[in-house]
């Protein structure tokens, strides 16, 4: 037995590690008002809790969307002028591209509002407001033992719950889990689907650095785009329509280009995807020898068929652009994870937390009962899961989104068996007219050559580093075999590789050629591994699930003192902290922003990544910076600030204390990429792009000033009062 006087001291240690920073954790808005006020305000918060969010009245939440669902936007105008990152709106500028048109490379910019660029397929989403509703979900699970018996009445309560808000409102509802299954939250969204490219600045401003600078502090990127969200003209949403109107949000950030300076309030709002914080010693280990490498070997591959590919032909650079720098980002991503988590040595920090934790229930007979297992089911899980790792990895990485023909196939497999499964008449024909369409959509966005290439050297990869009884079928019946040959093979006969072939099927469908059809028997063969393996680990995750929840919920009960923030889930979150420069190494100070003199530095007109626009250079060479210069006379391009963001906050605004935008995040910095499992307050940065430098490229290189004119400008406290006063009217 653990003495009482070793355990309160052990305890007080802990507690002492584990202090809230207001700098650490995503909030959900509508608990800000439980953290410590005084704390904040003496951190520069000037704004009330009603002010970040209201439901009944104009608050900081009605000007942030989620964009697309992958992304964060926030409202900038009266008009429905949103700003977002350039990556976020990446795929919008490629897809309006052409290689005449080459708005990637050259930039774009509507001069009114009938020159805006529709975007089929990309919405916003408003939050309408949250609702705790864990008590009628606990109530529901009452007595369920098991976690597939719980897992399907989470499903059976949170559908219900949702149709209940969605009734008669014409708006979109969810219930997520938060801390592991603990609680649980009724959100509620306004979606628009009428968005519009406004602006975009080119390439090498908006992505300025490429994949060298990517995750790299200093960064000096002009990462943002313009676009501009349309209602009916009864304000509601509305699909796209000439005769839609500028959208009147409920709340417009004022934009303030008074400057910043270190230690300045800062609060980022946007919509973060997933953050692992609670993530067990076991579960590092397992990303640091097992899946971490995996991913990143797979992808080098496939990233080294892109490049040459886009090298070589303009329309497929434009083509597979945005897919490139999707597999670049994470390709990194889990590179620098795995150095940082071996740096920083976060498995010790884990195994640290675990053994207080550990102690603390074992000291207790009940807290013993109730969570004393909690830790061992979690191992258990992690082991028994180990085996399977690599092996899982890669039927998602190498061969389902290997290559994209089999993901096509194994997306239009279903619907074939059903067309041929229909009689003759109008239902059949109904939906081989929806199935040409999305056919002749994927030819479009597809370069087969380089696809069978993609093929090629991601099942070769497969091959080489998955176990026989891991493989898919087809894979093991081949044995030893010439990749590339088999790919070209594949690719020469299979219907879904060929536009022709696949129209001419639709129109003539033939159960024993789709039967025998080589890629098909792949995409077929692939998703019963993946399946396989879901069955195989269905008593790990369930241990695993069941574990974290009760280790969750015993780490809040062990410190009632401390508010645990949940992790990132694609829900609405708030992240506090100030603007701070910080030290990498020992002897190396990093500033708090960069200016464009240091674009400048490393212009480089022989590498893609680090070109500097003629404009920028000319304007650069006059000091043109007009009053988006700083007190120096240098114009800012980027700053770094302690808020805690992960990938989905990309485009999310950085809102000073008097809630006036002053930047726009879009990035983390590479000493701390173990963020998203443990959070490193000495270094951890979130980098954001200053938006005196947005305004100044709109303003002086665009020549846009018209969309500077929609905005509420905030120059000094006289303006920023005002600003305020107008901002919260209710």
């Amino acid at each position: 037995m653990i003495k009482r006087s070793l355990l309160l001291a052990g305890l007080l240690i802990f507690a002492s590690i584990f202090q809230l920073r207001a700098d650490e954790g995503m909030w959900l808005p509508m608990l800000i008002k439980r953290l410590n006020q005084r704390n904040l305000k003496e951190m520069g918060l000037q704004l009330t809790p009603e002010e970040i969010y209201s439901v009944n009245n104009s608050s900081l939440k009605d000007a942030i969307v989620s964009m697309g669902g992958f992304c964060t936007g926030e409202m900038i105008s009266g008009q429905g002028l949103m700003l977002t990152n350039h990556h976020c709106g990446f795929d919008a500028i490629r897809e309006n591209s052409t290689v005449e048109d080459d708005y990637l490379t050259n930039g774009f910019w509507a001069m009114n509002m009938k020159e805006e660029l529709p975007n089929e397929g990309l919405f916003v989403s408003f939050l309408v407001r949250m609702e705790d509703v864990t008590a009628q979900m606990n109530e529901a699970l009452e007595g369920l033992e098991t976690e597939v018996d719980r897992n399907a009445k989470i499903a059976e309560m949170s559908r219900a719950i949702a149709d209940q808000a969605e009734e008669g409102n014409g708006y979109d509802a969810e219930v997520k889990s938060f801390y592991a299954g603990n609680e649980f939250y009724l959100f509620v969204y306004e979606r628009f689907t009428d968005v519009r490219l406004v602006g975009a600045p080119p390439q090498s401003v908006g992505k300025f650095g490429g994949d060298t600078d990517n995750w790299m502090w200093p960064r000096h990127t002009g990462d943002f785009s313009l676009f501009r969200v349309y209602a009916g003209p009864d304000g509601k949403p509305a699909e796209y329509s000439p005769d839609n109107v500028p959208l009147v949000p409920k709340h417009h950030l004022p934009v303030s280009i008074r400057g910043i300076e270190e230690g300045d309030f800062t609060l980022t709002f946007g919509f973060p995807g997933s953050t692992d914080r609670y993530l067990t010693s076991w579960g590092v280990e397992q990303a640091l020898e097992k899946k971490n490498p995996t991913i990143v070997s797979i992808r080098d591959v496939k990233l080294d068929v892109l490049r040459k590919d886009m090298k070589a032909d303009d329309a497929v650079r434009l083509m597979y652009a945005s897919k490139f720098a999707q597999i670049a980002n994470y390709w990194k991503y889990f590179i620098g994870q795995t150095e940082q988590l071996k740096h920083l040595d976060v498995k010790s920090e884990k195994e640290a937390l675990e053994q207080k934790f550990q102690a603390w229930a074992d000291a207790d007979p009940e807290r013993k009962a109730k969570y004393g297992d909690a830790l061992e089911m979690i191992r258990t899980g992690f082991e028994m899961k180990d085996n399977t790792v690599i092996g899982g990895t890669y039927v998602i990485e190498g061969g389902l989104t290997g290559a994209d023909a089999v993901l096509q196939t194994y997306r239009l497999t279903q619907a074939f068996n059903a067309l041929m499964g229909m009689d003759e008449g109008p239902d059949r024909e109904g939906l081989k007219d929806r199935l040409k369409p999305a056919a002749a959509e994927f030819f479009e966005e597809t370069h087969m050559p380089t696809d069978q290439k993609l093929f090629a050297v991601t099942q070769k990869l497969y091959a080489e580093n998955v176990d026989a009884d891991q493989q898919p079928a087809y894979m093991q019946e081949m044995g030893e075999t010439d990749w590339d040959a088999y790919a070209k093979k594949v690719y020469s006969e299979s219907i879904f590789t060929d536009s022709q072939r696949l129209s001419d099927f639709i129109d003539n469908p033939d159960s024993a050629a789709f039967a025998d059809d080589p890629m098909r028997k792949i995409a077929t063969d692939l998703f019963e591994v993946y399946s396989g393996q879901s069955a195989l680990n269905a008593e790990a995750n369930a241990m695993l699930a069941k574990g974290t929840r009760l280790f969750q919920a015993g780490l809040r009960e062990m410190m009632p003192e401390k508010e645990f923030y949940p992790d990132a889930n694609s829900t609405l979150r708030a992240s506090l902290g100030n603007v701070r420069a910080y030290e990498p190494k020992d002897g190396v100070v990093y500033k708090y922003y960069t200016t464009l003199d240091g674009k400048m530095a490393k212009e480089d007109p022989d590498d893609d990544e680090f070109i500097v626009p003629e404009g920028i250079s000319a304007l650069y060479d006059a000091r043109d910076y007009g009053q988006y210069a700083d007190a120096d006379g240098n114009l800012p391009v980027n700053f770094i600030s302690t808020n805690d963001i992960t990938g989905g906050n990309s485009g999310s605004p950085v809102i000073n204390g008097q809630g006036e935008l002053i930047g726009l995040a879009f990035d983390g910095n590479w000493e701390a990429m173990s963020g998203d499992i443990n959070f490193e307050p000495s270094v951890q940065r979130t980098i954001s792009v200053d938006v005196r430098y947005v305004l100044w490229v709109i303003d002086k290189y665009a020549d846009a000033g018209h969309l500077i004119d929609e905005m509420t400008l905030v120059t000094d406290k006289k303006s920023s009062k005002k600003a305020r006063k107008n901002a919260f009217k209710n």
